[in-house]
C-alpha cells in the first residue's frame, strides 16, 4: 500500500505546480480561480510536511533542520489560509488590498508569515536534500535551489519551480513506493 509520506514526494510538487498554473490562467483577484489556486497551494504545503519529516529522519542535525522547515511550512500554510479568507471576504482587488493592509499591520505577521517564515521552508528543504543527497541524488539540492531561485525571481515562474521540485524529489518517492524497484513486499 502506498503511504502518504512516499506519495507526498510526487504529490506536493504537483500541487504546487497546479497552484502556479491556475494562478497564471486566472486574474489575481477574488473568485473561483483565486480560491482554487490557493487551495492547491495549501494542499501542496500540507504534503510537504511528510517530505520534511522523512528527510529529517536521520541522525545529526537533520531532525532540527526538519523542525525549522516545519515552521516554514506552517508559515506557508498560514499565508495560504489568509489568502483564501481574504479572497472569500473581498468583492474586488481593492477590497483585498484593504484587508491585506489590516492583516499585515499586525506586528510581526508580515515578516513572520510572508518573508522569513516561508523562506525557512525553502532553505531547510534544500539543506535536508544536501544531507540526503545519497538517497535523493546529487542533483536534488541543485534543482531545489534553482526552483527556489525561480520563485524568488517571480511568482509567475512557480510552474517551473514545481518541475524542478518534482525532478528533485519525485524519483525518491517513486522508488519508495514501487515494490518492483525496492524489492519490498507489497
Amino acid at each position: 500500500m502506498v503511504k502518504v509520506r512516499d506519495m507526498a514526494f510526487v504529490a506536493a510538487p504537483l500541487l504546487l505546480g497546479g497552484y502556479g498554473m491556475v494562478r497564471l490562467l486566472t486574474d489575481h483577484g477574488p473568485g473561483v480561480g483565486w480560491t482554487v489556486s490557493h487551495l492547491l497551494f495549501l494542499a501542496g504545503f500540507v504534503l510537504f510536511v511528510p517530505v520534511l519529516l522523512t528527510l529529517g529522519d536521520r541522525r545529526g542535525t537533520a531532525p532540527v533542520i526538519a523542525a525549522v522547515g516545519l515552521l516554514g511550512a506552517a508559515a506557508a500554510v498560514a499565508q495560504a489560509v489568509i489568502d483564501i479568507v481574504v479572497g472569500l471576504l473581498a468583492h474586488d482587488r481593492a477590497g483585498m488590498d484593504v484587508l491585506y493592509d489590516q492583516i499585515q499591520s499586525v506586528p510581526a505577521l508580515l515578516p513572520g508569515v510572508y518573508v522569513v517564515g516561508t523562506a525557512l521552508f525553502y532553505v531547510c528543504l534544500i539543506a535536508l536534500a544536501v544531507l540526503n543527497r545519497c538517497e535523493l541524488g546529487w542533483w536534488s539540492p541543485v534543482l531545489l535551489a534553482i526552483g527556489t531561485a525561480l520563485t524568488v525571481c517571480s511568482l509567475d515562474l512557480i510552474p517551473l519551480t514545481a518541475v524542478c521540485f518534482l525532478l528533485a524529489l519525485g524519483p525518491y518517492g517513486v522508488r519508495r513506493t514501487d515494490h518492483r524497484l525496492t524489492g519490498a513486499a507489497p
